[in-house]
């Protein structure tokens, strides 16, 4: 399909060694509240790093009309468009009696930084593992075949390795001759000794204009004052808010659902049409985001998307009651699901009606008639005998990281293969440590590639001959690992005989950054800064990624300890192309005020300006335009996500 692109570009090269931001926390005075078993499922280790991940942050907001690979699955009363090549999104699904669209569907792909390692993008039906947030996957390929059913149905099998959790995962969909459902098989196994915390959350957006329906009478409500309260459903605070546009503020509602309840949520529009979502009962939650209709949920709306394009909000399914909470997969063990998607058509006077109770039970008797329960408990059966049949025909090829961990560990895992063919450059030197037991030293100057993290890595890493390069990945691996005095050991020893110093010194200032050190971490983002320099060999897409990341760093931190000579230093070294991006363009305002000229940081503002990676809650821009001006914050820069004067500190 053809649609207007905005490339998701090089990921940043520099390890994400800071902690993650708090977006989605609470803090634990919230949680001495909680009912037990929730409150434990918040403590269980929730995600501290994004490595072995690398963020996404390389895309711009210029787009342009491009193919799109899609895998599109048909029967006569269904379509459903998947793009691989994106986390396995399915970005439309088409009933073809009724003429309708039953998602929200974007006509553009606009990343964001809204998923936990950066780009992601809005509509469809994307599936979220790993932890709090939108996926890693969110805008990376996934591996795709076609699998025959036994009964002879042909069978979509998505499939790919997760890496902050060490998971590999499958997602089987098929539409069934007849139906008017999109059904859809989800396994998750865990093949290690250990158990592991596990999270998913499948996400569907659909037009906002709806009333969203759940088989619930309260709420868990988290809003991005980051405080998560029970509420009743539907109307709170004298407002129904089944209706996405009848509240300011971007919210969540997790809804909690009866024991024994039928899982299912359903957005219906004012003729009481739209899509209804079913799983069998492992998939427990059920979640409504809304934007609001206040300025900055507006905001976000537009930035998503083009202008004329509707409004959208979000209804979810996951394992656990909240997105704060992960569950607990195991040692050796798997878990599966089934969902279905599908239209459903209700009594506009019912489920628009004063009478909750009604409209829930027209809903779910409706679903019942189209769906039966028991209908559906069979099918998952029949799926389950087929979940481990081999794949046919490869229809796209995900990430090497999967086959890597098949060949350390020689995991069996039917049905879905990680063929050492899919190996690449990102993991031929870890294949190579595997094998011969030493890291190589890279065969030209560039960026150090992606470290892996995990225990065993970690292992083979303290035994190999200690490189420069292999003292570099040691750091990153025990820093992960919360060893940060053996991480600065460990890249200390690396910088006595490193070519490239700067990887090394870039680790060691977050280092000292971390541990309060403002005037050594400025020292060492200088020379960091200066070897890359000299070292930068082009001004082609990785040179360019890096020295824009590492200069965005080196002058937060020399701004930090009030060196704002070695901050503009840093700033005219920028490659130009650099310094006129929306993050740089900030930064440059940032810059000019802290140089005193209040008049040419506002000049930058009335020029205009989009930082393309404005992370989802941030308030950066607004809090520069306070010191500049004592005027509103102009629309175009309001992003805020809660009411004035809240703590979001957590």
């Amino acid at each position: 399909m053809t649609l207007s692109v905005a490339e998701t570009g090089p990921a940043n090269p520099l390890p994400p060694l800071r902690p993650l931001d708090g977006t989605h926390h609470v803090d634990e005075r919230e949680r001495a509240g909680l009912p037990r078993d929730m409150a434990r499922q918040i403590a269980y280790e929730p995600l501290r790093s994004l490595l072995p991940e690398r963020v996404r942050d390389g895309y711009g907001r210029s787009r342009t009309p491009r193919e799109v690979g899609t895998i599109v699955l048909e029967n006569d009363r269904l379509r459903a468009t998947v793009l691989p090549g994106f986390g396995g999104r399915v970005v439309s699904l088409f009933h073809k009696p009724s003429d309708r669209e039953l998602l929200y569907r974007n006509p553009v792909l606009q990343p964001a930084d809204f998923a936990l390692n950066g780009a992601w993008f809005s509509g469809g039906i994307e599936w979220n593992i790993g932890a709090t947030g939108h996926s890693t996957l969110a805008c990376a390929p996934l591996h795709a075949a076609r699998v025959t059913a036994p009964d002879g149905t042909p069978v979509l099998r998505l499939w790919e390795w997760e890496r902050l959790r060490d998971l590999p995962f499958q997602v089987d969909l098929w539409l069934p001759e007849g139906s008017d459902f999109l059904y859809v098989g989800v396994r998750v196994r865990n093949p290690h000794e250990k158990a592991a915390p596990l999270y998913w959350w499948s996400n569907t957006a659909v037009p906002e204009a709806r009333r969203v329906l759940a088989p619930a009478e309260e709420a868990w409500h988290f809003g991005y004052e980051r405080r998560l309260r029970r509420v009743p459903v539907p109307v709170h605070e004298g407002v129904d808010r089944t209706y996405p546009l009848r509240g300011e503020y971007p919210a969540d509602y997790f809804y909690e659902m009866p024991e024994g309840q039928r899982r299912w949520i359903a957005a219906l529009d004012g003729a009481g049409q739209g899509l209804v979502q079913t799983s069998t009962d492992v998939l427990r939650g059920r979640k409504l985001f809304v934007w609001g209709t206040g300025t900055g949920g507006r905001r976000w709306q537009e930035w998503l998307t083009e202008p004329g394009t509707e409004g959208y909000c979000e209804i979810q399914a996951g394992l656990a009651r909240t997105q704060l909470e992960h569950v607990r997969l195991d040692a050796e063990s798997e878990v599966s699901w089934l969902e279905a998607y599908g239209p459903l058509d209700a009594d506009t006077a019912l489920v628009h009606g004063g009478d909750w109770d009604a409209a829930r039970s027209e809903v779910e008797d409706g679903l019942e008639q189209r769906l039966p329960r028991a209908e559906f408990e069979t099918a998952f059966e029949h799926w389950l005998t087929s979940a481990d049949t081999e794949p046919g025909e490869m229809l796209a090829t995900g990430s090497g990281w999967g086959a890597l961990e098949v060949l350390r560990a020689a995991h069996k895992l039917p049905g879905t293969p990680f063929d050492e063919s899919t190996l690449g450059d990102a993991q031929r030197p870890w294949a190579e440590l595997l094998g011969s037991g030493s890291f190589p030293e890279p065969r030209r100057v560039g960026p150090p590639g992606e470290t892996l993290v995990a225990p065993h890595w970690r292992d083979m890493l303290e035994t190999a001959p200690a490189e420069p390069l292999t003292e570099y990945h040691l750091g990153v691996a025990q820093w992960h690992a919360g060893d940060r005095a053996q991480a600065v050991r460990s890249w200390e020893r690396g910088l006595e005989l490193a070519p490239s110093q700067w990887p090394l010194l870039r680790c060691l200032a977050v280092a000292d950054h971390e541990a309060g050190n403002r005037e050594r971490a400025a020292d060492r983002y200088t020379d960091a800064f200066d070897d890359l320099c000299q070292e930068r060999r082009d001004d082609g897409e990785t040179w360019t990624a890096a020295t824009a990341a590492l200069g965005r760093e080196a002058i937060g931190a020399l701004l930090a300890a009030g060196r704002i000579a070695g901050a503009r230093s840093v700033w005219e070294r920028l490659l130009p192309a650099t310094r006129e991006r929306g993050r740089f363009r900030l930064i440059e305002a940032q810059l000019l005020l802290a140089e005193g000229d209040k008049e040419a940081a506002r000049a930058v503002f009335d020029a205009g300006f989009e930082v393309a990676d404005l992370r989802e809650g941030a308030e950066a821009i607004g809090e520069l335009w306070s010191r500049i001006s004592d005027e509103p914050l102009p629309e175009r820069y309001d992003f805020r996500m809660r009411p004035p004067g809240t703590d979001n500190s957590g």
